[in-house]
């Protein structure tokens, strides 16, 4: 309702190209070994057979295809600052969601392993803008485009899209390397983020990247 009011009520900004050399950074959320890799508390054999067969290897290309373009690559992971968990937001709290600082679970897998340079932001909450300092570090970074891709779409990425759009970056998520519990939420998710930005491929996002850099060799 209040997209459709806004646009009645105001004119809409033309859609630019999503890619900014230099101002461009690709966030990762919560592709962890406690999500989907060998330390989840409840696993999920169809999520897990998904993962593996899509997400994942979508996953790899756009990181690859980031690191080839020289964008900055931030991870984040769900991992609590205290051993008991009492920095935690009330949902995590609520739900029983949360690792220990420094466990297994709270380790990025090791097919999307940081590079030694690459940011690590644990988080206690489902928007990285609430409980890490993403934003602050993006702002001193130049960044004005953010990609997201990660876990699960209908929660964390949903929260982190929103929270991005709302504090003015354009944002672009990578919906086949996204992944929710069922399809059918990752479905209904995307369509309800849709206004707040782009939504494209991984072999779009590769393409189009892999373009922009090699015009500016």
């Amino acid at each position: 309702m209040i997209g459709r009011i806004a646009g009645a009520c105001m004119p809409s900004c033309p859609p630019e190209p999503w890619l900014q050399p230099g101002a461009t950074a690709l966030l990762l959320v919560d592709l962890q070994q406690g999500t989907c890799g060998d330390a989840q508390p409840r696993p999920d054999a169809d999520f897990d057979r998904l993962f593996r067969a899509t997400t994942l290897p979508n996953a790899k290309r756009v990181l690859a295809a980031a690191r080839r373009g020289g964008l900055e690559v931030i991870h984040t992971v769900i991992a609590n600052l205290t051993a008991d968990g009492r920095d935690r937001s009330f949902d995590y709290k609520r739900c029983g969601m949360g690792f220990p600082p420094g466990s297994r679970a709270a380790e990025v897998i090791a097919e999307l392993a940081p590079l030694a340079d690459e940011l690590v932001l644990p988080k206690s909450s489902s928007s990285p803008f609430s409980s890490t300092v993403l934003d602050y570090l993006l702002r001193n970074l130049g960044i004005r485009t953010l990609v997201v891709i990660g876990l699960l779409t209908d929660q964390c990425i949903d929260h982190t899209v929103k929270d991005a759009a709302d504090r003015g970056y354009r944002v672009v998520c990578v919906h086949d390397a996204c992944q929710a519990v069922t399809p059918e939420r990752h479905a209904a998710a995307l369509e309800c983020f849709a206004g707040y930005g782009a939504q494209i491929s991984c072999g779009v996002f590769v393409a189009e990247l892999d373009l922009a850099v090699s015009g500016l060799s």
